[in-house]
């Protein structure tokens, strides 16, 4: 089992829990990204460099992330491909992408950029606050206590 984490956008105190827990629990923890990023070395933690270009970072996961696995991103379309796939996919704020609410969430996505690119102002999200730290703290934990094996 991997944690896969879409890079680009993940808030920094998302990477600092996922860096902690894959210390305490021993899972390898991949970093994906279109630039360098400067992480505390460790035999779990790796990162993979893409090249620059829309969604890269994204298809190295798509590719790369197997049934089993765990991934961190924001980016919808990314989830959309990992969920079939037995991927566990969580976003930063801590919510579960599931078969459930991923063809929901990808046609609410893709209305608000309809909206967008025909002038209409969104919006973005709010700021990453110390309630999402919580949720995605607790998600994570969760999801990985399901996933691994009882340690012990």
């Amino acid at each position: 089992m991997k944690i896969w984490v879409d890079a680009d956008a993940c808030p920094g105190p998302v990477r600092e829990i996922l860096l902690r827990a894959s210390q305490r629990l021993k899972v390898p923890l991949v970093f994906v990204a279109n630039r360098g990023m400067n992480l505390p070395r460790s035999e779990f933690v790796s990162t993979v460099q893409v090249g620059a270009g829309l969604d890269v970072a994204d298809q190295h996961i798509a590719t790369s992330a197997q049934r089993g696995d765990l991934a961190v991103t924001q980016d919808i379309p990314l989830a959309a491909l990992l969920v079939p796939r037995g991927v566990v996919t969580l976003d930063p704020r801590g919510e579960l992408f599931s078969e459930e609410n991923i063809a929901e969430r990808l046609s609410v996505r893709n209305f608000m950029q309809e909206l967008r690119e025909s002038g209409v102002v969104t919006g973005g999200p709010s700021g990453f606050n110390a309630q999402d730290r919580q949720r995605f703290a607790a998600a994570l934990d969760r999801e990985l206590a399901r996933l691994l094996p009882k340690r012990g």
